[in-house]
């Protein structure tokens, strides 16, 4: 027996315990773990909020971008969780691969390292809900203002509007409605003044569409008469007509009954001034 050296000295080298170096390493427990789980790179930083690249750095066995081993034993802690594993046994691995355990750090950097990103701030639903039904408020408001400003303007628009049109285009009654083909006498319109031109158009003989206007132009009826209707025109210079059926009518100008026979159909446009009847 020598001196000094102790059983375990003739031991073979083979039988040294060397446990440590044939454990696989911590980014391929995990990374196989994952694929076991049917997870994938995505999903557990998803789940985790570990960046993707610290994932895939960290099963790659490259700690470096954790930013000290607290942050990387607290990745390892959580990818661990995720992934169904025992945590511990792979702290206790990355305690004896980096020199043991580190003291502790203080609450804000660790807090920092932690996240992951700035979380973005939600927007203020409320106070944008609030903002938009001010708004519409107001754009109603607004607008009942505005449109019962107009609808006072309108009003008077249309009641200023409405007399000429009432005095364009009167319904006259028949003068002699039981009397479709009346007789009448120059007495009919024997009152009409000498400085006035007087028009009276009788449709005696049927239906017949009726034009007639001031020494202006300006419109005083465009209608139709029935058969037995009648209407009486009065300007101080003359009256513009224009006969759409004048076969069917009956001319008195100025007291005068007018002569000329109109046909059955047939369009006339007549001009009527003071004085004996001419026709324009």
């Amino acid at each position: 027996m020598s001196i000094g050296n102790s059983p375990e000295d003739n031991s073979p080298e083979d039988e040294r315990p060397f446990v440590e170096d044939d454990r696989p390493s911590i980014g391929r427990v995990l990374q196989q773990a994952r694929i076991e789980a049917g997870l994938t790179v995505d999903e557990i930083s998803n789940a985790t909020r570990v960046r993707v690249a610290i994932v895939h750095a960290i099963e790659q066995d490259d700690f470096a971008a954790c930013g000290g081993d607290v942050y990387a034993r607290g990745h390892i802690r959580t990818l661990a969780r995720a992934v169904h594993t025992d945590p511990a046994r792979l702290l206790a691995q990355y305690d004896d691969d980096h020199g043991g355990r580190p003291s502790p750090t203080p609450a804000a950097p660790l807090f920092e390292a932690e996240r992951i990103r700035p979380e973005r701030q939600r927007p203020n639903w409320t106070a944008a809900m609030v903002a938009a039904i001010v708004a519409v408020i107001g754009f109603v408001g607004f607008t009942l203002l505005n449109d019962s400003d107009d609808g006072a303007g309108t009003k008077t628009q249309v009641a200023e509007g409405s007399t000429p049109t009432t005095s364009k285009s009167p319904k006259p009654k028949p003068t002699k409605p039981n009397d479709p083909k009346p007789d009448p006498s120059d007495s009919a319109i024997a009152a009409a003044p000498r400085d006035k031109v007087t028009v009276k158009v009788n449709a005696a003989d049927g239906r017949s569409w009726i034009s007639a206007k001031d020494h202006n132009g300006r419109t005083i009826f465009d209608g139709t008469l029935q058969q037995g209707d009648s209407q009486t025109f009065q300007d101080k210079e003359q009256i513009d007509l224009i006969l759409g059926n004048a076969g069917a009518i009956q001319l008195f100008v100025n007291g005068k009954q007018i002569e000329d026979e109109f046909q059955t159909g047939q369009v006339e446009r007549l001009r009527y001034t003071k004085g004996d009847p001419e026709v324009g």
